[in-house]
């Protein structure tokens, strides 16, 4: 039995990667902050269990990870998924809407991924992080998000670089655009049309499309599996070619 905890499990990406390794025979801790989304996501499979709450503050985070113990007595894998985007450049981002982004974006994984490291330690796990082109590359008018993305590539190689010879592996998927509720709010808050902004989106693409949720969740799943051992601090884009 291997055991994977997801959090913003409750739609988009993270519903699809929970439901990826769900159909791939691991027990699944889905984590998020819509109970009535998760439950959603655990109709498709029994192998799913839900947790809904808030991972604002480190003890929550403690709380998540005793919880899946509790369920499961043990983890395999860590997808930390969860992320916000809040529009803006540094003149136009609050201190509330960076902070915000920093805590759900970057905080939350440290503090799960540092809960959870005993267990990975016992089972020889790993880490994804899924983090951003935009972590690479960085964004127009999305300096909270592409900072918080950035520090979270960068936490992925500290803690590859750490923890390897403990038999731990840690790597980050950066998507481009992605088909998800999220890039739907994108849309709206810029004020156009979401089949406009999604013609958009596809035009800057060399594959001439954005990426489906679950293309994300087969590439988590692929780093979380045996036929990934030797992958270790990488961050890998999918994003149709767009950051060649």
């Amino acid at each position: 039995m291997s055991v994977v905890l997801v959090t913003g499990a409750s739609s988009g990406i993270g519903a699809s990667i929970a439901i990826a390794f769900a159909e791939a025979g691991w027990d699944v801790m889905a984590a998020g902050r819509n109970e009535g989304r998760l439950e959603e996501v655990a109709d498709v499979s029994d192998k799913i269990v839900t947790w809904a709450g808030d991972l604002a503050e480190s003890e929550d985070c403690d709380e998540l990870i005793a919880d899946t113990i509790d369920e499961f007595g043990r983890i395999d894998c860590l997808v930390n998924n969860a992320g916000i985007l809040i529009r803006g450049s540094v003149e136009e981002v609050s201190d509330d809407d960076w902070r915000q982004t920093m805590t759900v974006n970057l905080d939350v994984a440290f503090f799960l991924s540092r809960a959870a490291l005993p267990y990975l330690l016992q089972t020889e796990g790993s880490i994804v992080n899924i983090a951003s082109d935009w972590g690479l590359n960085g964004g127009e008018r999305a300096a909270s998000y592409c900072a918080s993305k950035g520090g979270l590539v960068l936490l992925t190689k500290a803690m590859a670089k750490d923890h390897a010879r403990d038999g731990l592996r840690v790597n980050a998927v950066c998507p481009g655009d992605v088909d998800t509720p999220m890039l739907a709010a994108e849309a709206k808050a810029t004020g156009m049309d979401i089949d406009d902004y999604l013609e958009e989106a596809c035009d800057a693409v060399p594959s001439g499309r954005i990426a489906e949720p679950e293309e994300v969740a087969s590439l988590t799943l692929f780093l979380a599996s045996n036929a990934a051992t030797h992958i270790n601090g990488a961050t890998i884009l999918i994003d149709g070619g767009a950051s060649a």
